[in-house]
Formats: C-alpha cells, sequence, structure tokens
C-alpha cells in the first residue's frame, strides 16, 4: 500500500508496520510504501494515526459499497 504525496523521483522505501482491518481484524499485505523524505515528516505521522483508525480492508469496504 502506497501512503502519501511524493514525487517520482524521491527513493521509496517499504516500511513494515502493522496495520490491521478496523472491522475485521486482518493485517495490510506488504506493508507501506512511502516516500524517504515524507516518512520522516509530522504530515506522515498524522496520516498514518488516521489510516490506522480508519483502515478497511477489502472485503470490509467491497461489503459496506454493496450496502449503499
Amino acid at each position: 500500500m502506497k501512503i502519501g504525496n511524493f514525487p517520482d523521483s524521491e527513493r521509496r522505501i517499504r516500511l513494515e508496520i502493522e496495520i490491521h482491518c478496523t472491522k475485521c481484524g486482518k493485517q495490510v499485505p506488504g506493508g507501506i510504501q512511502t516516500g524517504e523524505k515524507y516518512a520522516q515528516s509530522a504530515e506522515f505521522q498524522h496520516d498514518l494515526k488516521e489510516l490506522k483508525e480508519n483502515y478497511l480492508c477489502g472485503i470490509c469496504r467491497d461489503k459496506k459499497r454493496v450496502q449503499k
């Protein structure tokens, strides 16, 4: 999963952060990819916190979409 806005020329890093679906508890496969400079910013920490609180896996996201 990619997180954040970063230019294509910036070096990407992979972070093994445990993020689980807020509904069923499944873990995000493969970790997170982000830009090297962005990963060290306060904005990244804010976005990561928000993602952990609101993440839905594909199955739960599709169920929610079908219910609407």
